[in-house]
């Protein structure tokens, strides 16, 4: 077996956000850095299809919480605009409750407010109201929170989280509901905080400060798509030094004396310093001596994990109309599509789902007349995923949008591709398939979420989405920059 030497080494398994994020910030501190990817491009998750002219982002496809990338671009001395164009989108996106009846989201709070009224007399004041409040706890959040390393619960406690204990002790769903009446208006509130990936009624009234990154600080679209900030943070990170590898499996996290000393990527050993994952961390715990595991099968099994999903990727002979950018379909039973998740976890009823149309914004991401089109319906990790399955809901999902938008869609379909729970599992190595990792809920956030640092292994630190501060890219760039100051500190 060759044995490839290096010193003052960091090994990074997994190309995604985070560890991205992380491979920056240690170059920067003068470490060498390799990364190590399983799949033949970059960037996790946030990969993209390419088929006859049409460009589908694979994974993640919200761009919220611009301050985050802007900050950490501006670590190395740059800006976004240094690598990729921002364009925020009016509307945000819209929401389809039924046949003719959409509301959208646009790009102002006062356009917002405005449309609130329109709904329920009396809400566009109470919405300027909490969102007031919101924008609070999103400043607590960025400047006092989430860049902390949840080791201790005392990161907890600021003079403002203390003034403000009540909103951990409450949840987004009781706050939404004293203050807004109409389902609709209701159902809008609720759904930012679906991205840390817990039911509303579960989630601390804390994070209503994502309902502030929706409304406040808008949605955009880079154009080209979600790969470009991939490819952004990549470009940053070759000037850094940091090398790639893609096709590298890692097969077995190397020990000696419960002290990490390297990676074994088929039939050879990367020696290093450090070791970071940015990989499912289940599955990375699994490349050590079961002795090593700072966390039993028993643990995972009790944790609430995000939704896995569903997804198609179409192309499609023709512009489609009646559609925005993004669009949430919640034309049936919100409560109970998220009990087919959490609570006794099945394929849905009937599903909601979400439909991404970048093409509408992005003339790149299609060919000129056509449309790129993906679907997303959320789903409990863990289920069974067949090719039945599959295509049951295919069905279920184009007979809803062609009946709720007024148009034919199926016979101009050129292709479709499907995504699920066994290819979350197969090419992400992700714990029952889930697609965002570990849920956000009181019992799992900051300190008693898992840790960053091994708890049985030198050496070994862990960085994404199962971990602080959790699901999402803005998380995920932030647990890079974590894990960095950990190992690092400025």
């Amino acid at each position: 077996m060759l044995i490839l030497q290096d010193m003052r080494k960091i090994n990074i398994i997994g190309s995604g956000f985070s560890s991205l994020s992380a491979a920056c910030h240690l170059a920067k501190r003068g470490y060498q850095v390799e990364v190590f990817e399983k799949n033949s491009s970059l960037g996790g998750r946030a990969r993209q299809f390419h088929k006859d002219g049409f460009t589908f982002d694979m994974g993640p496809s919200w761009y919220w919480m611009p301050d985050v990338f802007e900050r950490f671009f501006a670590s190395f001395g740059k800006q976004v605009s240094d690598y990729y164009e921002l364009e925020r989108l009016n509307p945000g996106y819209q929401v389809v409750f039924g046949k003719d009846e959409v509301f959208p989201v646009h790009d102002s709070i006062e356009k917002i407010a405005d449309r609130f009224e329109l709904e329920e007399k009396g809400s566009g004041r109470k919405l300027v109201s909490f969102l007031n409040q919101a924008k609070r706890n999103y400043d607590v959040a960025i400047d006092d929170l989430v860049y902390k390393p949840g080791v201790s619960p005392l990161e907890l406690i600021t003079p403002v989280t203390i003034k403000n204990t009540g909103l951990f002790l409450t949840n987004v769903r009781k706050q939404v509901e004293r203050d807004f009446k109409s389902p609709k208006l209701r159902s809008i509130l609720q759904f930012p905080v679906l991205f840390l990936g817990a039911k509303p009624e579960q989630t601390p009234a804390f994070y209503n400060f994502m309902n502030y990154a929706d409304f406040g600080l808008g949605t955009w679209h880079p154009k080209g798509g979600m790969i470009q900030i991939v490819n952004a943070m990549v470009s940053l990170a070759k000037e850094l030094g940091v090398c790639f590898h893609t096709d590298a499996a890692v097969d077995e996290i190397i020990t000696n004396n419960k002290k990490a000393t390297g990676i074994r990527v088929r039939d050879k050993i990367h020696e290093a310093d450090i070791i970071i994952s940015g990989a499912d961390y289940h599955h990375t715990e699994s490349l050590l001596q079961a002795s090593l595991r700072g966390y039993s099968e028993a643990y995972w099994k009790k944790k609430v994990f995000a939704p896995s999903s569903l997804l198609f990727y179409m192309g499609i002979d023709k512009k489609l109309d009646n559609l925005a950018h993004h669009n949430l379909f919640f034309d049936v039973d919100f409560d109970q599509h998220a009990s087919s998740i959490y609570d006794t976890p099945e394929w849905p009823k009937e599903p909601l789902f979400y439909v991404n149309l970048p093409s509408i914004s992005d003339q790149t991401m299609a060919p000129e007349g056509k449309e790129a089109c993906f679907i997303l319906i959320p789903i409990a990790p863990g289920l069974d995923d067949t090719q039945e399955l599959r295509d049951k809901y295919y069905d279920i999902v184009l007979f809803r949008m062609e009946k709720l938008t007024n148009q034919s869609i199926r016979k101009h379909v050129l292709f479709n591709r499907s995504f699920c729970v066994l290819d979350f599992v197969n090419d992400y190595n992700s714990y029952k398939g889930n697609a965002y990792g570990m849920a956000n809920t009181l019992t799992q956030t900051a300190f008693l979420r898992p840790k960053l640092k091994s708890k049985k292994v030198k050496d070994l630190y862990f960085t994404g989405q199962l971990t602080v501060p959790g699901p999402g890219v803005p998380p995920a760039l932030i647990s890079g920059n974590i894990v960095a100051d950990m190992i690092a500190p400025i």
